[in-house]
């Protein structure tokens, strides 16, 4: 018990370089997604130190060392690989061997290479079974660590002679090593845990920001992309963001540039980065971190900047320009998700999509479905925004699933060239919002969906189920403290499609002066397009039932000319 104790002080000095370490600025290796090899030498140097560390303080035991070496090696070995741990445990090791003698001077050596071999075997199958979040666990570290000190009693007993002594020492120092090495290393990697976590929560804060800035560049987007509105555009993430530089460029040239190295970086210019030319020929991010993979400034060798961000800017899948965000060389990006970086600039690009909308379609008909879509992006977009980011770290998969379905339902939103689509098209619109929803509400919501298949190549209105889903859900159910239920019928009477949305929240008469403008609008579109004996009706029990029918044509529909209006 006394030697449990001693090593449990020893341990505690450990601690007390973890939470140092974790406030210097060696930490931010740490805080990236991958090490790089600059990465892995400051790794190497901190953990060996420990394992060092950890013999300087061991405590002799019959001709030998009762210590905490092997937190350094096991570390080394689950954070960076098995050559980083290998690497670390052979330092520690070999320093163990040449500088304190002893008759288990090699198996110790050995012992601790191994050790940092293990660690970083388990660092291997974490990531082949795709759980990189569970590398900087404390349960894995402390697992690892009591693994790694059994065999590095096996090893002792095995190489150590005369035996009867290794068998001896095995009994004092086995369970005194293993509980406080273990320990010692759960509570090393629970610091560094809790320190990226905060970290990560600043980077949290950073893409919210990110989002304020599509919310503040929709005016300017509404007048298009030239090189006046894309100039506004690139001061304001800058302001919002506050990274070293912002760019803006159609395919091929610089529309404006903001920030450091803007006297090189002139807008008119032709695109000279590869990494651009790269994103607009491949129409996909390209991230250049700095380390990994450096940004290489081809107009200045003294350009200050050397990590880049290249989002592209599309519109009907066509590349139009791109969003680039740098950083200088004394600064690194924080842990930017490039789903995020996508949505960016995917909202900016369904701005530029929606003013381009606006110029093409008949101004009656557009004006309507472009108060139906106000209606629905802002709040849909930012509560959705918020319900990711509540998820994401919990559950990143959930959350990734998640940003699918938003920028699925915005796609098909804004891709929608025609007046008329199919009822399957809607309900394939309105599935990546129900999906979206569902994750806000959990069990507060239910989904009952029944429609007859025959009526799935039914032509109606673009745009038509959304709003009024919405408004149930909006308007009724969210304010619901018991489970909302939200079904949608769709079957034929006689000549005719019926559509039922239908909630039990029964509130349509409370709300009807703010949820009733998108429903008016919709039976004016059905009007319009169908003729006049077509239409919605609303009927409502309230704080029962709420349920809005739709009557559609079921065999010729007439076009744009054709109908009687």
């Amino acid at each position: 018990m006394g030697l449990l104790f001693s090593l449990a002080q020893t341990m505690s000095v450990f601690l007390v370089v973890a939470y140092l370490y974790c406030k210097s600025p060696w930490f931010r290796p740490l805080t990236g997604y991958t090490l790089g090899m600059r990465d892995k030498i400051c790794l190497y140097f901190f953990f060996s130190a420990i394992s060092m560390m950890g013999t300087y303080l061991g405590l002799p035991v019959h001709d030998a060392l009762a210590n905490t070496r092997a937190i350094g090696p096991v570390l080394a070995g689950i954070i960076g690989g098995p050559i980083l741990g290998a690497a670390v445990g052979f330092t520690g090791g070999f320093h163990r061997w040449y500088f304190f003698g002893g008759f288990t001077a090699f198996s110790c050596g050995l012992s601790t290479t191994t050790e940092g071999l293990i660690g970083g075997l388990v660092h291997l199958l974490l990531v082949r079974k795709n759980k990189l979040d569970h590398v900087f666990d404390p349960k894995v570290a402390f697992l690892t660590t009591v693994f790694s000190e059994l065999v590095q009693m096996g090893i002792i007993l095995l190489v150590s002679r005369p035996y009867e002594e290794a068998l001896a020492l095995v009994q004092i120092i086995a369970v005194p090593m293993i509980a406080s090495s273990s320990a010692g290393a759960a509570l090393f990697m629970s610091i560094i845990r809790d320190q990226r976590n905060m970290i990560d929560n600043a980077a949290a804060i950073f893409s919210k920001k990110a989002f304020q800035i599509a919310e503040r560049t929709m005016s300017i987007l509404a007048k298009g992309f030239s090189r006046e509105t894309a100039l506004d555009i690139a001061r304001i993430i800058h302001e919002e963001t506050g990274v070293g530089a912002v760019a803006i460029t159609d395919t091929e040239k610089v529309l404006a540039f903001v920030g450091l190295g803007s006297d090189h970086h002139l807008p008119g210019a032709p695109i000279a980065s590869s990494l651009t030319h790269q994103a607009i020929s491949e129409n996909k991010v390209i991230f250049a971190d700095g380390d990994r993979e450096l940004y290489s400034c081809e107009l200045s060798a003294k350009c200050p900047l050397n990590s880049a961000l290249v989002v592209p800017l599309t519109v009907d899948n066509q590349v139009i320009g791109t969003i680039k965000l740098y950083e200088s060389g004394n600064k690194r990006f924080l842990n930017m998700n490039k789903s995020l970086g996508e949505g960016i600039a995917g909202l900016l690009s369904n701005q530029l999509l929606l003013s381009r909308y606006e110029n093409q379609k008949n101004l009656l008909v557009m004006s309507e479905l472009k108060l139906l879509q106000a209606q629905v992006n802002p709040h849909f977009l930012f509560n959705s925004l918020n319900t990711i980011i509540s998820i994401i770290r919990a559950d990143a998969d959930r959350a990734r699933e998640l940003l699918i379905h938003l920028s699925n339902f915005f796609r098909k939103n804004l891709k929608r060239n025609s007046e008329l689509s199919t009822l399957e098209e809607e309900l394939n619109h309105v599935s990546s919002y129900l999906k979206i929803e569902k994750a806000r509400f959990e069990d507060r919501l239910a989904i009952e969906m029944d429609v007859d298949p025959s009526l799935l190549s039914l032509r109606i209105p673009t745009f038509t189920l959304q709003p009024i889903i919405e408004n149930a859900i909006k308007h009724g159910i969210s304010n619901m403290l018991e489970q909302g239920v939200t079904k949608v019928r769709a079957y034929r009477r006689d000549d005719l499609a019926v559509i039922e949305i239908e909630d039990n929240a029964g509130t349509y008469f409370e709300n009807r002066l703010s949820d009733g403008h998108g429903i008016r609008i919709v039976d004016r579109r059905i009007k319009y397009l169908m003729g006049k004996g077509y239409g919605t009706a609303v009927e409502c029990i309230p704080h029962e039932m709420t349920r809005v029918t739709l009557r559609i044509p079921v065999e010729g529909c007439p076009d744009d000319t054709g109908v009687d209006r």
